[in-house]
This record gives structure tokens, C-alpha cells and sequence, in this order.
């Protein structure tokens, strides 16, 4: 059938999220219990920097940003692409999110969203509280697709 079945992954909603340092497009690196007690965090893995979707789908987390602010979050950006590539990327598209550079998909690993024959992660949104706790998560079917829309998660968001 040409179909790949990743071992069925475990739900992390309820637990607490892994936490991690990556490099970040930002210059500083991130980590995540950093936020812990302030900030909520929508963690945002998508496979590829410049592939198509990932660039209609970061923009429009990019161009919510002072929403997700206004409800108490920041939005990350995560994939196995290089600081210098999400550098270019966030340039040329405009992205604010700090993208953070989980290059041995050591994070992905982590949340359950990396596919190793490729070399990427799948498509995927966590929400996590200010307890560091992870409240919802939406793994898209296929890297292709974009279902879960920003203005969905940010409701998310408002709920905690």
C-alpha cells in the first residue's frame, strides 16, 4: 500500500510536557520549562521549512502572534531544520515565532511526532499550561495536511 504506520503513538494530554532546549531562530536558546508559572505554550512541529503547507501554516500562527499574547502564550515553532534555515525561511516569509532546531528529532522523538524514515516529524500542536502540563494535542493524518487552524487553537488556549 505504499503506507508507513508509526508504532501508534501514546497521548501526552494530562501529562507533563518533555521538556527540551533547542537552538532557536532567535539567536538564544529556548527552554521550555523557561515559561513555567507565566507563560502558556502552543508547541508547533511541522516537517519541513519551505515545504508549502509549513509556509501558509507558520505565517498564520506568525500573524495571530498578539492574539496568542493576549490570551498568555507564546508560539514555537519546532523541526529538524537548521537555525540557518529557519533564519532564511523567517525572512522570506515573514515569521515572527521563534523556530527552534530540533535537528536529531530528539524532541520530536520526545512528543511521540517523529518519522524516521523520513528524517522529519509529523504535523502537530501542543498545547501546554503554565504548570507545564499538556492540556491538548492534534497530530494532523498526514504531513500534508493542515486542519487545525490557528484561530482553532487559540480557543484552546483561552479555555485554560
Amino acid at each position: 500500500m505504499g503506507m508507513t504506520h508509526a508504532s501508534p503513538r501514546t497521548a501526552l494530554t494530562g501529562q507533563p510536557a518533555p521538556d527540551f532546549t533547542l537552538p532557536s531562530s532567535g539567536g538564544d536558546p529556548v527552554t521550555l520549562s523557561s515559561y513555567r508559572g507565566h507563560k502558556n505554550v502552543v508547541l508547533v512541529f511541522y516537517p519541513l521549512d519551505f515545504s508549502p503547507v509549513c509556509s501558509m501554516q507558520l505565517p498564520e500562527y506568525s500573524g495571530r502572534q498578539d492574539d496568542f499574547g493576549d490570551a498568555g502564550a507564546v508560539v514555537l515553532g519546532v523541526n529538524r531544520d537548521s537555525v540557518y534555515a529557519h533564519r532564511a525561511w523567517a525572512a522570506e516569509y515573514g515569521i515572527e515565532v521563534p523556530l527552534l532546531a530540533d535537528m536529531n528529532l530528539k524532541v520530536a522523538h520526545e512528543y511521540g511526532v517523529a518519522i524516521d524514515e523520513r528524517g522529519t516529524s509529523q504535523r502537530a500542536v501542543f498545547v501546554i499550561d503554565r504548570e507545564g502540563v499538556v492540556r491538548f494535542e492534534y497530530v494532523e493524518e498526514k504531513t500534508g495536511d493542515y486542519t487545525l487552524r490557528p484561530e482553532q487553537v487559540l480557543a484552546k488556549v483561552r479555555e485554560l
